[in-house]
């Protein structure tokens, strides 16, 4: 049994030397073949396209660079500038209010009920519950309260819009039910 494990070893050595003989030279010179042989394929580069000059056709047209365009615009502008303060400009010169702090989604209207023939609205905001009568102002948009109903506060919110604009929009704070 000896004998044949010596012979198995034996025979698996004299193997491996029969292939770690070779040198790797057809290897080596199969690869040199087949990099000669190889070919990038490159496809060319378009020629570029002839610059044609186009003539100035408006040169009959008002010129957008003159100075009377320019202070046109800006006139625009003055009287925008001007109709934006009239909206604003109070509602910047007068004292903000505790309520005006907090963004109108964190308050819940959560009653309403009439004090010396007025009405007067419970807002709760967080674990404070405060009283609001129409002409008080709420969130950070100048609102400013201009109706109360059993079960709604209306509210006129100043805003800017897309282009920068003061405008009015209504707003309006709904009675939460409660739960059970």
């Amino acid at each position: 049994m000896m004998t044949l494990r010596i012979a198995v070893l034996l025979w698996i050595a004299a193997m491996l030397t029969a292939c770690g003989a070779s040198s790797g030279d057809e290897l080596r010179q199969w690869m040199a073949d087949q990099k000669a042989q190889a070919q990038p394929k490159i496809k060319p580069i378009a020629e570029p396209k002839q610059f044609k000059p186009e003539n100035y056709t408006f040169a009959n047209e008002a010129d957008p660079f003159s100075k009377l365009k320019l202070t046109q615009a800006l006139g625009k502008e003055a009287n925008l500038a001007a109709s934006n303060g009239a909206l604003i400009g109070p509602e910047l010169k007068r004292r903000k209010e505790p309520l005006e702090e907090f963004p109108l989604d964190s308050m819940t209207l959560v009653g309403s009920m009439v004090q010396n023939q007025k009405p007067v609205a419970l807002v709760k905001v967080g674990p404070l519950l405060y009283q609001v009568r129409p002409g008080d102002y709420l969130g950070q948009n100048y609102g400013r309260v201009v109706k109360i109903v059993e079960n709604e506060v209306t509210l006129r919110e100043i805003v800017q819009d897309t282009v920068g604009e003061w405008i009015e929009r209504p707003a309006s704070l709904l009675l939460q039910e409660r739960s059970k």
